[in-house]
């Protein structure tokens, strides 16, 4: 038995752009759901991301396998009363518009209910719905750099960024989270519920550990490059090919074999300055010296060999090209026009495939059109 399809015969309506709703959606459509993505004439801009596909967006089609595109203008009245008529249909409503942009439409859980009582909202903002949070525009980079983030990453000197969209991809599987709560509710209640998901307060939620220390430990670590902020030997070592191998040593029974089987040593356990961890990281230069020391004698496959034998946490300071060939890798394809491209898959497998098909702007406006008008006859007789 594996997971198959358990979302089949759920609607999703999506009125989304960029990253964050996008992969809400990639996950839900993974999971067998129908996931009609609502997009302006002009597109979601994601779709102009790059143009790595033959012309077209890989990073649009990482996001977006599986779903259907219809293109509204919501601000149209025949435009805005079709997506009410597709709503009445639908299990989920998730969006990620400006701030307000849903609102003004009349979109709410609160309107949408009076016709549909089952339907679940999802509403994805940067910093909340209330006050000056609700005016205040957001990108992840920049939410990275209020909620703390860039504080704590990079080097002593530079703060950076996540170099990936941590703060989209959060708040994605976030709403996913939260939708498939909701689900599980309404199959209790009979009734649909508003979430509201900030992409602020879910990296609140992750800086915890840093914040926690700041409140309650004497401050918050500082930046240490791929040092840890207490633990040591803990970060990247240079061999004598010149990779780098990472070590995160845990305890004093992990450097016992360390010291033993690793770098021949065995006395260097006992030694006063290195005994427990705190001392350890008191006097982490000197011991990340004896490590190098080491480690220079030998290649990099001999240094992973050793820590392997010696059960010691270890990797190495992969760049994306050695990502690509990966021997724990696995991939997945994305069909965009006439193009396939390959990609990580997703970590949660679906038994049977995953869906591959990407869908061209408003590929499926025509059907959908069709499909809800003849619903709406349907009702009317």
């Amino acid at each position: 038995m594996g997971l198959d399809n358990e979302l089949d015969g759920t609607v999703v309506v999506s009125l989304e752009q960029a990253v964050a709703a996008p992969y809400c959606g990639l996950l839900l459509a993974d999971a067998g759901a129908r996931v009609i993505k609502i997009e302006r004439p002009e597109g979601d801009f994601a779709r102009g991301y790059d143009a790595g596909a033959d012309g077209q967006s890989a990073i649009f089609a990482w996001l977006n396998r599986g779903k259907e595109s219809i293109c509204l203008n919501l601000k149209d009245v025949a435009d805005n009363d079709l997506i009410r008529q597709i709503l009445r249909q639908a299990d989920v409503f998730v969006s990620n518009l400006a701030p307000g942009a849903v609102d003004r439409m009349g979109l709410t859980g609160e309107a949408l209910r009076v016709d549909n009582p089952r339907l679940i909202t999802c509403t994805i903002s940067g910093y909340g719905d209330t006050g000056a949070a609700a005016r205040k525009k957001a990108y992840d980079f920049l939410v990275q750099a209020e909620s703390g983030i860039c504080s704590v990453t990079g080097t002593e000197e530079t703060p950076a960024r996540v170099g990936i969209s941590l703060t989209d991809l959060s708040t994605g599987l976030t709403a996913f989270s939260a939708i498939l709560r909701a689900l599980l509710q309404r199959g209790r209640t009979g009734q649909g519920i508003d979430l509201k998901i900030s992409m602020f307060d879910v990296m609140a939620d992750w800086m915890n550990m840093p914040l926690l220390a700041h409140r309650y430990m004497g401050g918050a670590p500082g930046r240490t490059g791929l040092q840890h902020s207490f633990i040591a030997p803990y970060g990247a070592f240079i061999c004598g090919d010149g990779g780098q191998v990472l070590l995160s040593v845990q305890s004093n029974r992990e450097f016992a074999a360390l010291c033993k089987d690793v770098l021949n040593k065995p006395h260097l356990s006992q030694d006063p300055r290195f005994r427990e961890n705190p001392e350890r990281y008191i006097n982490r230069a000197a011991l990340d010296a004896i490590v190098t020391d080491t480690f220079s004698t030998l290649d990099t496959p001999s240094v992973l060999a050793r820590l392997d034998a010696a059960k010691i946490a270890n990797g190495r300071l992969n760049s994306v090209a050695d990502l690509t060939s990966h021997p724990f890798l696995t991939n997945t394809r994305a069909s965009i026009g006439d193009v396939e491209i390959d990609m990580a898959a997703l970590p949660v497998h679906t038994r049977g495939g995953n869906p591959i098909s990407v869908p061209a702007l408003g590929e499926d406006s025509e059907f959908i059109r069709a499909e809800f008008a003849q619903i709406s006859k349907t009702k009317a007789i």
